[in-house]
């Protein structure tokens, strides 16, 4: 058994009167005037926090947001999803403009039964992003109880996610952490066959310890999106002007050799829908993979691939998408991403969707509620499924 899956869940502690700091990822995107333009994170969280508060608990509420590297960024301040997540609960949200120190204390201690307050952005602090201990002790003195429900940010090592658990009595996964652990782990350890994984993108680099961890697992694997010319050009093919990781090349080369020697099949583009670039006014036109031309960039994959890929697709027992198969933000370029989409909506099996650009193209193609899970991490699912040990996860007690 992975151990990921066997840790303690929130439902496994008893909160009645305790005070309980909840990691979570409210890292939304936000306007100009600093409002919040989606806020699917905040929903994703309710379920933990209702449980907690239900329970009796007094809850305090961690997040980052952005990058701001240590130092207090006025524009990245938890401020507007403090109000957002007041208009979504019932419970009384309050909002204190520090994650530590004398002020947070004083308002936890002010907290009254089923009441939520929620710190500032816990990135603001030098320590957090260094996973400092002494910082780690600041948040632990404020809690009785630490619950990690951010899955998407328990790749990283950060005071608030990991070493905060050390100094804890209890620590515990939420809801949404024990949804994404499950389902994740359902792929690695008891998937249906046939077994078919979807990858696309740009970064080849990304996918590479995916890739290596599931040759032998899976069935076959569809190669799409800017990562598959590296693919190409390793199987000796022209990619004309199209992306191409050369650093990685050899590393592409040998995961060939290995999924032919393991079993897994790796099919790639028959065909490829190309341009000069992408802007609006480019002459698009469509090319067989092998025939792309000098001066030509590949954007998308063409009309025969997006066939092959859903006959593929619809008749598997499990799927797991996480990568474009295009520039899919132009419409000319959409089209393999948008089919893609669709075909796993039409799935009988188990399907899974994981990374920022693959869900935003699951919403747009308007299938997400037929989709079995979409996980909310994009680089925490990747190494989760590339076998990693993920910090966040490792320091919370086990079962």
């Amino acid at each position: 058994m992975m151990p990921e899956l066997s840790k303690k869940s929130v439902s496994d502690v008893e909160l009645g009167g305790k005070r309980v700091l909840l990691r979570v990822d409210f890292n939304v995107p936000l306007g100009p005037e600093r409002e919040i333009l989606d806020d699917t994170r905040i929903r994703a969280h309710l379920p933990t926090i209702n449980y907690i508060i239900s329970k009796g608990a007094k809850l305090i509420v961690a997040s980052h947001l952005g990058r701001p590297k240590g130092k207090v960024v006025p524009e990245l301040s938890l401020a507007p999803v403090a109000k957002r997540l007041d208009e979504l609960l019932e419970a009384k949200v309050r909002f204190v403009d520090d994650c530590v120190g004398p002020k947070v204390a004083s308002a936890v201690d002010s907290l009254g039964v089923g009441e939520i307050l929620l710190l500032e952005n816990t990135r603001f602090k030098p320590g957090e992003t260094e996973n400092s201990p002494e910082l780690a002790k600041q948040f632990a003195m404020l809690c009785d109880v630490y619950v990690d429900d951010a899955f998407s940010a328990a790749h990283r090592a950060h005071a608030s996610v990991a070493a905060v658990a050390k100094f804890v009595p209890e620590s515990v996964e939420g809801f949404l952490m024990e949804k994404e652990v499950f389902n994740l782990g359902k792929l690695l350890q008891s998937p249906v066959q046939p077994f078919i994984v979807i990858l696309g993108g740009a970064k080849v680099k990304d996918k590479i310890g995916l890739i290596s961890h599931l040759i032998g697992k899976v069935d076959t694997m569809a190669i799409g999106g800017g990562m598959c010319f590296t693919f190409l050009k390793a199987k000796g093919l022209g990619i004309g002007d199209s992306l191409l990781d050369e650093e990685h090349l050899r590393a592409i080369t040998s995961l060939l050799d290995e999924a032919e020697s393991m079993g897994t099949r790796i099919v790639l583009p028959i065909d490829i829908v190309v341009a000069e670039d992408v802007s609006a006014e480019a002459d698009v036109s469509v090319v067989p993979a092998d025939k792309i031309p000098d001066g030509q960039k590949g954007l998308d994959i063409g009309p025969q691939t997006v066939n092959l890929f859903v006959s593929m697709i619809e008749p598997a027992a499990t799927v797991f998408w996480n990568g474009p198969m295009g520039v899919f933000e132009k419409p000319a370029f959409a089209k393999g991403t948008m089919a893609v989409a669709k075909a796993l909506a039409r799935a009988s099996g188990t399907t899974v969707v994981g990374g920022g650009e693959t869900v935003s193209a699951v919403r747009a193609a308007g299938v997400a509620d037929r989709i079995t899970h979409i996980s909310t991490g994009g680089g925490a699912s990747l190494e989760f499924l590339a076998g990693e040990t993920l910090p966040g996860i490792a320091v919370l007690d086990d079962i």
